[in-house]
């Protein structure tokens, strides 16, 4: 069981008792629902994805939990997956589902604390993160750590009856080690 340790969040595994919490944050429409889709439909599918997602590349369920060390409360979950049969790369997610956890740095500590980890375990060359245009928080935060703009392909992602826009960003090895970091 791997956990992840920053100054101030703990990523874990999401433990079944929680699994109910994880999936309602997917039906908020303020969370996942305005900027994109899961391809789960119940509780059920949700709970097999994730404890199945450890040995799936592929899979977009939650690999970690976010948890706030200070209090010891689950606030999000976080992610990554192969995002393209051919090319050899992951792409990271994640989500803030409690409102309290928003625009403290939780989330860039996260994804942080993730990326170093796919990068020390793995060798994986490029890190991506995918973000809808309008999904303002999400692509800060990728900028704020370091990914770089790659592009925009345009209509790519059909969810509530249109098209969206979608950012596509990166980061290497060699710049992720070359960042600088907060001391």
């Amino acid at each position: 069981m791997t956990v992840l340790e920053g100054p101030t969040v703990r990523l874990r595994p999401i433990v079944p008792e929680e699994y109910r919490r994880v999936f309602s944050w997917y039906d908020d429409p303020e969370v996942v629902a305005p900027f994109d889709r899961f391809l789960v439909d119940d509780l059920e599918s949700f709970a097999r994805a994730v404890e199945a997602a450890g040995n799936d590349p592929a899979s977009l369920a939650p690999r970690f939990g976010v948890e706030r060390r200070s209090e010891g409360d689950l606030v999000g979950a976080v992610g990554h997956y192969r995002a393209h049969p051919v090319l050899e790369y992951v792409d990271v997610w994640y989500l803030l589902g409690e409102r309290s956890a928003r625009g403290r740095g939780v989330g860039r500590e996260a994804v942080g604390l993730l990326v170093d980890q796919l990068f020390r375990t793995t060798s994986v060359e490029r890190v991506g993160a995918t973000c809808d245009v309008e999904n303002v928080a999400s692509y800060r935060l990728a900028e704020g750590l370091g990914f770089r703009l790659e592009g925009t392909m345009r209509s790519a992602l059909y969810h509530h009856a249109r098209w969206h826009d979608v950012r596509f960003y990166g980061v290497t090895r060699s710049e992720w080690s070359a960042r600088s970091r907060p001391a």
